[in-house]
């Protein structure tokens, strides 16, 4: 039976200031070694932060972004990993060609090996979808990537676990925000002010409908409908002007949640996966049980692709 001890991460990040994300990202990878863990997550953009792009024009976006693997932030992220001897998986800005994408890599001592350019980007109108999926080999698995807003669409998750995937790393930058949902909105900053001293009701906010809540009306179901494991992870405090929540957190093929952040600082949490839960989980007979000849011209159709969320349209 293969295992693998795999850690996720959450933290505040700066706008813009790679320097200060990138000695976090290090502090925690760490962290992460530390506790034993052989390969740790990070959120999406965690490097460069991810909400005040919206606000940036071309050349300010532009100059924030970065080559992949001759960039400096690819660079120093793999100087980190061979210095604490784990793979790192983190996000940015790329630019190629012209053309700047929503960008998660996966790196080793040796360099990158894997990167993933976020299907569906809507934060800006500079930023360019990517155009496949990606199933990389880590440590004897089998592992994808989807980034925040490529997860909301099923047919994202079951192609990419198709191709293979065993893990699917979920890098977000999400929750409290509005949306038609009942009870979502945006969460008081007064809260987040008065968390040390005042916890509940901050902890509740970010547990409830606004946070945690609709996180788990649908995260567990891609984990159990795909018999995947799905590393979730998430910025906690202030990106740009918006609250988040963390909890980032790791499910197993059953939907179940094997280790969560439930901390307001930056943190690390650990969880063991084993190879027998993914053909144990329902998710790899429901893949088995396909007949792919009823659907395939529906699920194939031509559509017109809407990414933009209900808060960015205010």
């Amino acid at each position: 039976m293969r295992k693998l001890k795999v850690a996720v991460a959450q933290f505040e990040p700066k706008d813009g200031d790679k320097a200060y994300n990138l000695a976090v990202i290090e502090k925690l990878t760490a962290t992460a070694k530390e506790a034993g863990a052989e390969v740790i997550s990070f959120h999406e953009m965690s490097v460069t932060a991810y909400t005040f792009f919206k606000n940036l024009n071309f050349d300010e976006v532009a100059r924030l972004a970065e080559s992949v693997p001759g960039g400096s932030s690819t660079q120093r992220l793999i100087k980190i990993s061979k210095k604490y001897d784990i793979p790192i998986l983190a996000g940015f800005a790329e630019i190629e060609d012209g053309k700047i994408y929503n960008t998660y890599v996966c790196v080793n001592n040796s360099g990158v090996i894997a990167k993933y350019r976020k299907i569906h980007p809507f934060i800006s109108q500079y930023i360019s979808a990517g155009t496949e999926y990606v199933v990389f080999d880590l440590k004897g698995w089998k592992c994808g990537i989807l980034t925040c807003y490529d997860n909301n669409v099923i047919e994202n998750v079951r192609a990419t676990a198709i191709l293979g995937a065993e893990i699917i790393f979920a890098p977000h930058v999400t929750m409290c925000t509005p949306s038609p949902m009942p009870g979502s909105g945006y969460v008081d900053g007064k809260l987040w002010q008065k968390r040390h001293v005042d916890p509940g009701p901050l902890r509740r906010e970010f547990d409830g409908p606004k946070g945690r809540g609709w996180l788990m009306r649908w995260l567990p179901a891609r984990a159990y409908d795909n018999g995947v494991y799905y590393v979730f992870t998430n910025p906690v405090g202030y990106d740009g002007e918006h609250l988040k929540n963390g909890n980032s957190m790791i499910l197993d093929p059953f939907g179940t949640v094997l280790t969560e952040i439930k901390s307001f600082d930056n943190e690390i949490a650990v969880a063991t996966v084993t190879s027998d839960k993914l053909t144990l989980a329902g998710g790899w007979r429901y893949k088995n049980a396909r007949k792919p000849e009823l659907y395939r011209d529906i699920i194939g159709a031509e559509h017109n692709s809407e990414t933009k969320p209900i808060w960015l349209s205010e």
